[in-house]
């Protein structure tokens, strides 16, 4: 069965004019008929909520600052794990290339002599003592204790898919201490806020004229004066802005045609970087197919838990989700119960006749976590991120993403010391003087006269940016 769309003029004009899409007329003979027509003079809400906000309210905390970025840091990792290379196995000789997350770790490593190491590649696994580990090169000498080199153990040269971890030491008696100390290492991370703004304007003539279709909006405006819808709208619009910038947003990178430098007005942007750009850097994505096949769609899941074991393995989990997704995984979770033939025990198990069906589940556990998911209107919206997705291709459209849930613990290089805060914050900008946070004024000669101008002008503006601590833990959902 196809659904068509209706056709519903659904439009936003920059400039004030009256056409047929914005003026309201009596249809067949128009205003020159003998009837009266009864006419419904309170505007219908067709739409339901129209605005996107309220992800970042339940997921993030907001802070206040005073520089033109945030700069934070973030633990590295507690273990030494690497990839590395077999440049001579017959004298068992290793290169160092890389840590397990890709970084380039050639020369300052931390594997050192005496080190107990294990090596992984090509089907075997070998423990061994590390000889020889020069400062400043890539490369160390291993010793493996169940052959004399690691040509027995079945490795070749060349072989760069193997992986190395340190997992102790052990050295004779009467011997000195390790010479050289491993430091702990962390990663920095920077953004910077954003300046958004918005406006409507209205002439005097037009405040003062009252019509007769009583509008109401979102933030509360209701009557018979149009504008009051409109700049109500407009504010309804630039509170979106908000968020969406904080979710959608990306830094310029060098081929952008965008102007960065100088610092003169107007020729300081740069983007910023928003939530699904960060956790396209420096977290997880997954493509996996949902609404097909239960088993498949939980091997998604099972590869998904498998990817935060290897990082913070955070207990508990948000999942914030587009329709179709939400509705495959209800599929999913009712293929594991045995007894739902037919449907008849989906979601609550205690179902009877007489009581509503319920066809939804809020939430599950698999292995030693819990996922709690929640339908995310922003991408389910036609004229938000839903319209998006329906045209995007290539792996490029949102499902959703997975958000852990609780705080972290992060180094504040602006206060100087270690803060606990959710692993997502926005950050907006404000001192004693000035708060950016979300701020509104009215000029002009309607109403409190700041101006010879015979119109009223609403102003919005706000400088903020999103900060994605621990990306490692979050998944998109592509």
């Amino acid at each position: 069965m196809a659904i068509t769309n209706p056709t519903v003029s659904n439009k936003a004009f920059v400039e004030k004019v009256i056409g047929a899409d914005n003026y309201l007329d009596i249809q067949d003979n128009g205003w020159a008929q003998q009837y009266l027509p009864d006419l419904m003079e309170k505007e219908a809400e067709v739409y339901g909520k129209r605005t996107i906000s309220g992800f970042l309210s339940q997921v993030s905390a907001e802070e206040a600052m005073s520089a033109d970025q945030v700069i934070w840091s973030e633990q590295g990792r507690l273990h030494l794990s690497y990839e590395c290379t077999m440049t001579d196995v017959t004298a068992s000789t290793i290169a160092i290339s890389k840590t397990i997350d890709d970084v380039a770790q050639t020369t300052d490593h931390g594997v050192r002599a005496g080190d107990m190491v294990l090596i992984a590649g090509g089907g075997q696994t070998v423990t061994a003592r590390v000889t020889t580990a020069t400062a400043g090169s890539a490369a160390i000498v291993v010793a493996p204790y169940g052959y004399a080199h690691l040509t027995n153990a079945g490795f070749v040269n060349g072989d760069d898919s193997c992986k190395l971890l340190v997992f102790g030491s052990e050295f004779g008696k009467g011997t000195n201490n390790q010479t050289k100390a491993n430091k702990p290492v962390f990663t920095s991370h920077t953004n910077k806020p954003v300046i958004i703004k918005d406006m409507y304007e209205v002439s005097g003539s037009d405040a003062a004229q009252v019509g007769w279709v009583e509008v109401s909006g979102e933030d509360g405006q209701n009557g018979y004066y149009w504008y009051l819808k409109a700049a109500g709208d407009t504010k309804s619009r630039f509170n979106d802005y908000l968020e969406m910038v904080c979710i959608e947003a990306e830094k310029t990178v060098a081929a952008s045609t965008i102007d960065t430098g100088g610092g003169d007005t107007g020729a300081d942007l740069g983007g910023t970087e928003g939530l699904f750009k960060a956790i396209t850097s420096r977290g997880h994505q997954s493509s996996g197919v949902t609404g097909t096949n239960a088993s498949t769609d939980l091997a998604e899941f099972d590869a998904l838990l498998a990817a935060f074991d290897e990082n913070g393995a955070i207990e508990e989990n948000m999942l914030f989700i587009n329709r179709a997704t939400s509705l495959a995984m209800d599929d999913m979770l009712a293929a594991m119960n045995s007894y739902g033939a037919g449907g008849t025990s989906y979601g609550v198990f205690n179902n009877s006749e007489d009581m509503a069906l319920n066809l939804g589940f809020s939430g599950f556990r698999r292995g030693s976590y819990d996922f709690y998911k929640s339908d995310w209107k922003y991408l389910n919206d036609k004229s938000t991120r839903g319209g998006i997705n329906a045209a995007a291709t290539g792996g490029e459209a949102v499902r959703g993403v997975v958000i852990p849930a609780g705080v972290s613990s992060v180094y504040d290089q602006s206060l100087g010391k270690n803060l606990k805060r959710p692993f997502l914050h926005v950050r907006y900008r404000a001192s004693n003087l000035e708060s950016r946070k979300n701020k509104s004024w009215v000029t002009g000669s309607v109403g409190a006269v700041t101006s010879d101008l015979d119109a009223m002008t609403m102003n919005f503006l706000s400088e903020r940016c999103m900060v994605v601590q621990g990306a490692n833990n979050f998944c998109l959902l592509n």
